[in-house]
């Protein structure tokens, strides 16, 4: 992702966002932003990596025992997917959802994840 690409500046938007809200003791809302955030980031690894540290710090916040062994578990899985080039497309990176399991993406998300659009 290149830094003043659409997806980079949406991304950084969302991750901004979503640290806000930690910061202000808002770990749902944070929460929200970060799947947002998931779904821009997954093809990169790093950004990839840091969505699911503060994923887990949310869920530290929530007191979310289901959710902190999600993000640990994806903690885990976020190398393995990207050396095996398995990263399913539109997945929110909530313990909710199968790790292994791509979703619909919305029309502004599948807008920002074209990149062959400059």
């Amino acid at each position: 992702m290149t830094p003043s690409s659409q997806r980079a500046i949406a991304f950084d938007a969302a991750i901004g966002e979503a640290r806000n809200q930690l910061a202000s003791r808002k770990p749902l809302a944070a929460m929200s932003l970060l799947q947002r955030a998931h779904v821009l980031g997954q093809r990169d690894f790093c950004s990839h990596l840091s969505v699911h540290l503060l994923m887990l710090r949310a869920a530290w916040a929530l007191r979310d025992g289901r959710e902190l062994r999600g993000q640990l578990l994806r903690l885990v899985l976020t190398p393995i997917g990207h050396m095996s080039g398995r990263l399913p497309i539109g997945n929110i990176g909530t313990s909710d959802v199968s790790a292994f399991e791509p979703m619909a993406l919305s029309h502004d998300l599948a807008t920002l994840l074209d990149d062959r659009k400059p």
